[in-house]
């Protein structure tokens, strides 16, 4: 029964940093119907960061995560506005190709900055943990899963309760009628993908707490934020975040098999994605529109 409850605990945890990935994704995608292959980039960048400034002045990491969203959001409105907004009602191919482009220019910036060797954020509450009767949780992975709940309910409350949420939501439903009220949708576009960019730095920030990072290191959560949207619904924080907990359980389970590895683990979580594609398409929350 210990076990069981420690994989559960480990599956929630790793599902946290998978929400906070994913609710980035989610938003770029649903307003904007971009499917964003340089969100794995941005949260690399978002890590690195956190990175530079621990090391450079030694300010605690949950500290450094407000510069990473801030720093991201206005990266993240400038690249949207000057570049991505030139092809925003292209087809769907085009955006694929531009948001890759724009990962390799990343990926090779960072590679050029910081070269390809591991670097990690280390204090002096790494490794410690809370000793729960046999249980073991991880300090850090408990900070960062509530702190993922808290990204995802800012940002709810943000689209829900906001004169820019209700705009962005407005664009999502309906960009013409949108147009026609009054929204200005380049600056609606901007934010939508500022935003995305501000979530993926937060989680870069606590991913760079939890493992080494590598300026190659994103890809993965690109494709994890893919699955985990998949998994709970596009269209809503709420589904995202649903995804992410179940996509980190199906993932902890998959790797307490025997002789199984993260290779197989994941097998397992994506082949659970396409279950879900083929029984319910809309996803477990389904989606809003």
């Amino acid at each position: 029964m210990a076990d069981l409850v420690q994989l559960v605990t480990i599956g929630l945890l790793a599902g946290g940093i998978y929400a906070a990935v994913g609710v980035g994704f989610s938003l770029v995608w649903g307003v904007l119907n971009i499917v964003n292959l340089a969100h794995g980039a941005l949260v690399i960048v978002g890590a690195y960061l956190t990175w530079q400034i621990f090391t450079a002045s030694g300010l605690d990491p949950f500290l450094t995560l407000p510069i990473d969203a801030v720093a991201l959001f206005a990266f993240g409105y400038v690249v949207q506005r000057g570049v991505i907004n030139r092809i925003i009602r292209a087809p769907l191919l085009f955006t694929f190709l531009l948001t890759f482009g724009l990962n390799l220019i990343a990926v090779n910036v960072l590679l050029l900055i910081f070269k390809s060797d591991f670097r990690s954020v280390t204090t002096v509450y790494s490794g410690a943990g809370l000793d729960l009767g046999g249980i073991v949780v991880p300090y850090i992975r408990l900070a960062a899963l509530g702190i993922a709940l808290l990204v995802a309910a800012a940002l709810a409350l943000l689209l829900n309760r906001t004169r820019v949420g209700l705009a962005i939501q407005a664009v999502g439903s309906d960009r013409d009628a949108a147009q026609l009220v009054g929204i200005d949708l380049r600056h609606a576009y901007a934010v939508t993908y500022g935003l995305g960019a501000a979530c993926a730095g937060v989680a870069g920030g606590l991913i760079a707490m939890i493992q080494a990072i590598t300026p190659t290191a994103g890809e993965p959560y690109t494709l994890q934020a893919f699955v985990v949207v998949i998994l709970g619904g596009l269209g809503r924080v709420s589904a995202t975040v649903v995804g992410g907990l179940v996509f980190g359980l199906v993932e902890a389970f998959a790797q307490s098999i025997p002789g199984s590895g993260s290779v197989f683990a994941n097998a397992i979580a994506f082949g659970v994605m396409v279950l879900v594609l083929v029984t319910r398409p809309q996803g477990l929350l389904g989606r809003l529109r």
